[in-house]
């Protein structure tokens, strides 16, 4: 596979996840380059702005296998990982899978549950394995995380602690849809089918481990030359000098930013990385691993301004 087939599986995938979908291209295009990056995504938005549907929609136009796990305040680490339960029948231990154990995991409202639960899924985005009871368990190359949160509620949720945020390769902003989308919307799911059902939708599959594993190789295979990976460092590294910025981006920021832009340029069907796929990725990779400084909040900078200041601030090769 070039990135050539990587482009026309992609389209397939927009397609597909379109049937039942209205609007939501650039979420689905940042899924698609955390997909092909081999990153997880954060999707914030208010209800009903179809992020769950988005996700499960996505995930039925891959193919894969799909878990999901609704956050609560009384969910355990067990219940996501699993769990040896003693079988009196046969007086044995018997291994039960939690449902992290898939290829692409949705964590809907993953910030209604305590930080304990949370960081359950530390490894798996990590290391794409889970450990308990002394025995660790692969999950597999193209292990997935679509988390979802609420950013309008504040009683009953827990903040995601900055060394999860930095595992997701993205965090999204889910914006309402314009008037043509919204009409269209109505339209579509506002009949007398149940429109949860996804089903209905006929969305087939596009991919399937295989073809999953031969399109990130062939991510792999793009270049990314000398300039372009100068570029990436200095822009982290001016994060962390900014006066508008506490904490700036980590180390592993300036990698996992190399290979979303890596995915842009496959899903482009370009065979080399360009300054402006850097630029065009630098706010979602990078917004929700920094850090607002007191005199900014005070001020009520956006985080997302003062990261599109940094990129236009800093030198971009030629």
């Amino acid at each position: 596979m070039n990135v050539d087939d990587v482009k026309a599986l992609a389209t397939r995938i927009r397609e597909e996840v379109a049937k039942a979908i209205t609007g939501q291209h650039d979420t689905v295009d940042l899924m698609l380059t955390a997909l092909f990056a081999g990153g997880h995504i954060l999707l914030e938005g208010p209800p009903g702005t179809a992020k769950t549907m988005t996700a499960r929609c996505f995930a039925q136009a891959l193919g894969v296998a799909y878990g999901r796990i609704q956050f609560t305040p009384d969910l355990m680490p067990g219940d996501i990982v699993g769990s040896n339960i003693y079988n009196f029948q046969t007086g044995q231990f018997t291994l039960t899978r939690g449902p992290i154990f898939c290829d692409l995991l949705l964590a809907d409202e993953i910030n209604r549950t305590p930080p304990k639960t949370q960081a359950a899924l530390l490894e798996a985005m990590q290391e794409h394995a889970v450990t308990f009871d002394g025995t660790t368990h692969a999950l597999g190359n193209n292990f997935m995380v679509v988390a979802t949160q609420n950013p309008i509620e504040h009683q009953g949720v827990y903040p995601l602690p900055e060394a999860q945020l930095d595992r997701f390769l993205f965090k999204h902003r889910v914006s309402y849809p314009d008037a043509t989308e919204e009409r269209a919307i109505i339209v579509h799911h506002g009949g007398g089918t149940a429109s949860h059902d996804i089903k209905q939708y006929g969305i087939k599959a596009q991919t399937d481990r295989k073809t999953l594993d031969a399109a990130l190789a062939a991510v792999g295979s793009v270049t990314l030359v000398d300039d372009v990976v100068g570029y990436i460092a200095a822009l982290v590294r001016a994060t962390r000098v900014s006066a508008d910025l506490e904490v700036g981006a980590s180390p592993r920021a300036g990698a996992m930013l190399a290979r979303a832009a890596r995915a842009r340029a496959a899903l482009d069907g370009r065979a080399y990385v360009i300054p402006d796929d850097v630029k065009a990725l630098a706010v979602p990779a990078l917004r929700h691993r920094v850090i607002l400084s007191p005199a900014a909040q005070i001020d009520g900078r956006l985080v997302e301004q003062i990261v599109s200041d940094l990129v236009d601030q800093t030198e971009a090769p030629r």
